[in-house]
């Protein structure tokens, strides 16, 4: 009996090895994006990612205001993954100097927990560093049970030191999901109760 064929006289097997192919290459892809672009970072030095520097909260207590200018800030969310991932507002203006809290809303739309990992990136891309953040959901992964909804603060200030031609920043962050990832919540759990059955043993 001859194998079946497709209208194109490819047969469906081999069509459906070549599928299987491209899904198995996008999956490794998406698995290798993050570290991949970590490496990039450090090597161009360009959208380093965000580390939590105790410095900022010094530097924000004694920053003055520069009432006589304004920039607009822009907020942009994307996901890779299974994520619903949303800022609270669109835009806001700020006087640099000025301390500012947003809020972006991350749903985990999975049955199961995920750990993903925000990536930021500035436009324009030299303004990244006068954006000063002092806390950030950015600075480490983020675990989120199945279905679940978190809202996730960003407190930061616009360096006064930003030229005067800049008037306008995009913040913008790409949510990943972090494959293979161990969940530290379940990790977390599990350990008193061990420790309880240890102690009645």
């Amino acid at each position: 009996m001859s194998e079946p064929t497709g209208h194109d006289g490819v047969s469906n097997t081999t069509l459906l090895k070549k599928l299987l192919v491209v899904a198995l290459l996008m999956f490794g892809f998406g698995w290798a994006l993050v570290p991949i672009y970590r490496k990039i970072c450090e090597v161009t030095g360009i959208n380093l990612l965000t580390t939590k520097d105790p410095a900022a909260a010094r530097a924000a207590a004694n920053t003055q205001i520069d009432t006589s200018r304004k920039v607009i800030v822009e907020f942009d969310a994307n996901r890779q993954g299974p994520w619903r991932f949303r800022p609270h507002m669109n835009h806001i203006e700020v006087h640099p100097g000025e301390l500012v809290h947003v809020e972006y809303d991350l749903v985990n739309l999975e049955s199961r927990a995920m750990a993903g990992q925000a990536i930021p990136s500035y436009a324009p891309m030299q303004s990244g560093r006068y954006f000063q953040k002092l806390e950030c959901f950015c600075f480490e992964q983020q675990v989120l049970q199945g279905g679940e909804t978190r809202k996730f603060p960003v407190v930061f200030f616009i360096d006064p030191d930003l030229p005067r031609d800049v008037n306008q920043i995009t913040l913008s962050y790409t949510f990943f999901e972090i494959p293979g990832a161990t969940p530290q919540e379940s990790t977390a759990a599990a350990a008193p109760a061990r420790a309880q059955g240890d102690g009645r043993s």
